[in-house]
């Protein structure tokens, strides 16, 4: 597990530049499952088992939250647009890496002045001296993410883009546990552009049609010192069941079956509110004439930010869960 996490946080895919993570992913799974394809908008879809009995639908985001380049000024520095919920206080000193390999370091315009800066007072830096320079290196729309090395310790997995390469972790290592026959045909889909707004969710859903759906995510945390949100959610306390979120009012059939298998198969889990977020369960349950939904949570520290933080306990535990809710009739 931590090689794979490892690999997938370590690899380039803000939304709408989801190719190579993609590319990785197949190569992990295309030994495990019976059939698999990209649709339209860069969707990757394997099934496994009888899709004769029921279709469930178990999604994971695989984009991240990234920078595009909007502006190079005549010294060759770079201005740009958030791709996802970018939280401007974490900018300050963040490197970030392009597809192409260009690195830089963000900036902000007059330091000491700056209480509450926006967006547009950021710059990014990647060493050029001029505008010139800088347009050997990169371009208008091109975009970047967050470079940051990855570590563990105690268990405890520090990385950037856990959000959500945790969850096609737990999708990945699912798809290798399971047994080739299953009760029912599951779609493993690893979506794109998640973090504008759902989006790649939306129209798979409507193509593959499943009786059921279910996102793998990660979620916010109270266990920090004065958290935003009070939440009896914890790292290290297994994986968390969502009730609700700002997307979705998880079905209660769902909830059910991943509840009764977590105690049946004796893995630690918790239960989740939150207040503030959503996953593309909010897009798969709204498909069609509609889908009962759920999601599985992965327990996720300072989510994006640089530095995200996952227990590999909780991790692994979700993986055990999946596989057991995959193996039982619907």
């Amino acid at each position: 597990m931590k090689e794979l996490i490892e690999t997938l946080t370590g690899t380039f895919g803000p939304a709408g530049a989801e190719n190579t993570i993609s590319s990785v992913i197949l190569e992990e799974i295309k030994p495990y499952v019976d059939d698999y394809f990209t649709d339209n908008l860069g969707n990757l879809v394997a099934s496994k088992g009888d899709p004769g009995q029921a279709k469930l639908l178990v999604a994971a985001h695989m984009d991240e939250i990234g920078l595009m380049v909007t502006y190079i000024e005549e010294k060759g520095f770079l201005r740009f647009t958030g791709i996802g919920g970018i939280r401007n206080e974490l900018l300050l000193g963040s490197r970030l890496v392009f597809e192409n390999g260009t690195t830089g370091v963000i900036g902000l315009e007059k330091l000491k002045e700056k209480k509450d800066p926006e967006l547009s007072d950021y710059y990014l830096d990647i060493g050029a001296k001029n505008a010139d320079e800088a347009k050997e290196r990169v371009k208008i729309g091109d975009t970047a993410c967050f470079l940051a090395p990855f570590a563990l310790q105690n268990r405890r997995v520090m990385a950037k883009s856990l959000d959500n390469r945790a969850g096609c972790a737990v999708l990945i290592e699912t798809i290798k546990n399971l047994p080739r026959e299953l009760p029912i045909g599951v779609y493993f889909v690893f979506t794109v552009q998640e973090e504008l707004g759902l989006r790649g969710a939306r129209p798979v859903s409507y193509r593959l049609k499943p009786n059921y759906g279910l996102a793998v995510d990660v979620t916010r945390v109270g266990d920090t010192p004065e958290p935003e949100y009070k939440m009896n959610l914890a790292l290290g306390e297994g994986p968390a069941i969502k009730v609700k979120d700002s997307s979705v009012i998880c079905h209660p059939l769902i909830i059910e079956k991943m509840t009764t298998a977590a105690v049946n198969n004796r893995i630690p889990y918790q239960f989740e509110v939150l207040e503030r977020g959503g996953t593309d369960a909010g897009a798969i349950h709204l498909s069609r004439e509609g889908v009962p939904s759920g999601v599985l949570s992965i327990p996720c520290r300072y989510i994006h930010s640089p530095s995200e933080m996952v227990d590999l306990d909780d991790m692994e535990h979700a993986v055990s869960l999946l596989s057991a809710l995959l193996q039982e009739s619907w």
